[in-house]
């Protein structure tokens, strides 16, 4: 049989399913919340730190990162526009002695993460002295693009070139880097502070062109989103596209297409009309933010997790929710380790969502409340592989599975597809001896590996096990089974 020959051509491909599912996690680094854990660290403390927290995410059973590199107008990497992030080293625009982004997104692709680089599109600043920004920054450059509001430093959305900065810093990562996704949160104009307005007021005279100021500054956040999302699948097929927004787009007692509801609204506070960009198309993907627990009287979660499952379907955004594992422990309902569970349970009967998003890693590896461990006992005792993306095609299939028990385990290795579209290996695992070529059982996922072999460290001594081996390409399109491989593990380890 020629090489790259499909050894089972009659066993289909698993397709998608319920077991699908994006599981992944924020890593923030403002204010070092997540990452560094201290900026006077060295380099290879860093490093040390940020790789632990991506093998116990891989532990955990997440599958993708969510790590923010532009926290403040400011960069986790070499960029041509905005100074070294000063949350690296304590000091903005010190070289901190590598690439912290290049880092980042190898050591995520090492163990199978996908990687989110998350930018925050206005926020300048914590605090208002304008004269802690570095010299090159263009906020400091630029002093007439930026506004004082609470107790930061924002950029103006209003304004054209602002605008057009955050698009060019954005498409610099996406052409220069690796990453799988471009990923914002829910700051778009800051949450109103105090009751007074964003101060705006020049802006909108000379751009508001005869809207209402609310309208005009949708119009604004419209234009990033749109535009955004055009540019990058222009310059990259492949990388997606999501925001992660703020729960409650409008209630229902002001709009009739809201949520039964009674919160702040991000549509009409700060101005982000979510609901559009999903019917739109702006966005690949969605993951609201739903912070709060079942049975809220002013967002139940329940209610929100339905409203915006019934936003999507008709479209080709996939759905994730954003849990709060930071609440782990709280009041209230909070208080019981199954909370964040139970949400997992509702997301279950929704077959729109596609997963859920944890803020953040300190909390979710921590295991606040102990919310974690009851995840893992409830939802996460297998491995899973993210819901495909439209626009992808299955690699061809990898072949010459082998097993053999060791000391350590079971050795599990294989020949790659010989198609380039493969990134990586889906390993599944039954009890017994299993017929050469069969379906797999999504349930039985072992592992996801960008690789040709691993040990199965699980393997029950004297136990016999037949593995089957998947190619996956980068947007999770997945290749019919090699034939598989029964070994039986070795005794006495």
């Amino acid at each position: 049989m020629a090489r790259g020959d499909a050894e089972c051509p009659g066993v289909k491909a698993p397709g998608d399913s319920r077991h699908r599912q994006l599981r992944g996690m924020w890593i923030a680094t403002v204010s070092g919340i997540d990452w560094p854990r201290d900026p006077a660290h060295s380099a290879e403390r860093k490093k040390a730190d940020y790789r632990a927290m991506l093998d116990r995410a891989r532990a955990l059973g997440m599958n993708a990162v969510f790590v923010q590199i532009r926290p403040t107008a400011d960069a986790f990497y070499d960029s041509p526009y905005e100074p070294w992030s000063q949350w690296i080293t304590g000091t903005q625009g010190k070289d901190p002695g590598f690439d912290v982004l290049k880092f980042f997104v190898e050591e995520a692709h090492a163990r199978d993460l996908e990687f989110h680089a998350w930018f925050n599109p206005y926020r300048v600043a914590r605090g208002t002295d304008r004269s802690k920004l570095h010299p090159d920054n263009p906020a400091r450059k630029n002093p007439s693009w930026v506004r004082a509001y609470g107790d930061g430093l924002w950029y103006d959305p209003g304004i054209p070139q602002v605008r057009e900065l955050t698009t060019k810093v954005v498409l610099d990562v996406v052409n220069k880097y690796d990453i799988d996704a471009v990923h914002f949160d829910d700051y778009f104009y800051p949450y109103p502070v105090g009751g007074k307005d964003f101060p705006d007021a020049d802006t909108y005279r000379k751009y508001g062109g005869g809207l209402r100021k609310d309208e005009w500054r949708r119009r604004n956040v419209d234009a990033l989103v749109r535009e955004l999302h055009k540019k990058i699948h222009e310059a990259k097929p492949h990388v997606q596209f999501g925001i992660s927004p703020f729960g409650v787009w409008r209630n229902r007692t002001s709009d009739p297409n809201g949520s039964a509801t009674r919160a702040l609204q991000s549509y009409d506070d700060i101005y982000a009309d979510t609901r559009k960009w999903v019917k739109e198309g702006w966005v690949d993907y969605i993951a609201p933010q739903l912070y709060w627990e079942i049975g809220n009287p002013a967002a139940d979660y329940r209610t929100l997790a339905r409203w915006w499952a019934d936003q999507v379907e008709g479209t080709d955004v996939q759905l994730t929710i954003g849990q709060a594992s930071y609440r782990g422990g709280g009041p209230g309902a909070w208080r019981d380790p199954a909370e964040l569970s139970r949400h997992l349970s509702v997301n279950a009967g929704l077959p729109r969502i596609r997963g859920d998003v944890y803020f953040s890693a300190k909390d979710l590896l921590g295991d606040k409340g102990g919310q974690t461990s009851r995840l893992r006992k409830d939802h996460y005792r297998t491995a899973a592989i993210p819901p495909a993306v439209e626009g992808g095609k299955a690699p061809r299939p990898a072949g010459s599975v082998r097993a053999v028990a060791t000391g350590e385990g079971v050795r599990v290795s294989w020949h790659l597809s010989p198609s380039r579209r493969a990134v990586s290996y889906a390993v599944y695992r039954v009890e017994g001896a299993g017929r050469p070529c069969a379906p797999v059982d999504p349930t039985r996922l072992l592992t996801t590996v960008r690789g040709a072999s691993i040990v199965d460290r699980t393997a029950k001594p004297g136990v016999t096990y037949t593995y089957y081996v998947t190619a996956l390409d980068r947007l999770h399109h997945e290749s019919g089974p090699a034939r598989g491989a029964t070994v039986t593990a070795a005794e006495g380890r």
